[in-house]
């Protein structure tokens, strides 16, 4: 399994810390934001394989993230996972032009979200790595 590369944005520090804290116990390279601003300009120096981002967050949400993402040659094709707050749910129309692959709602665990950036990298998740 090769480095792969990870952006995690959300305005609550402490998810960035857990979320990041599970990937790089299992192999990830990552690299976080904490406004939707700043990740977009992190996903455009960094060039993550992957970004996970919260929906609702200061300067841009994590949709308009995606749409901007989605817009710029060598962002366009980054695959996101969108957390959102109970309450906040994307349809269709929402997620049509943007690269969200997958929703999950908060709470979630940690092990779920490993589980879903395994699925969409295309990467089998190891017995010992989805443990940890």
């Amino acid at each position: 399994m090769g480095t792969h590369k990870v952006l995690v944005c959300d305005d609550e520090p402490h998810i960035v810390h857990v979320v990041s804290a599970k990937l790089r116990n299992n192999g990830f390279e990552v690299v976080t934001a904490a406004d939707g601003e700043e990740a977009f300009a992190t996903a455009m120096a960094e060039s993550p394989d992957l970004v996970i981002t919260d929906y609702q967050m200061p300067y841009l949400s994590g949709l308009e993230l995606c749409a901007r993402l989605r817009n710029e040659v060598q962002t366009s094709k980054i695959p996101v996972i969108m957390l959102t707050a109970r309450g906040f749910s994307l349809d269709g129309d929402d997620t049509k032009d943007t690269n969200i692959r997958k929703v999950l709602p908060k709470p979630f665990s940690p092990r779920e979200v490993l589980s879903c950036v395994h699925q969409i990298l295309g990467e089998p998740a190891t017995a010992a790595a989805s443990s940890q």
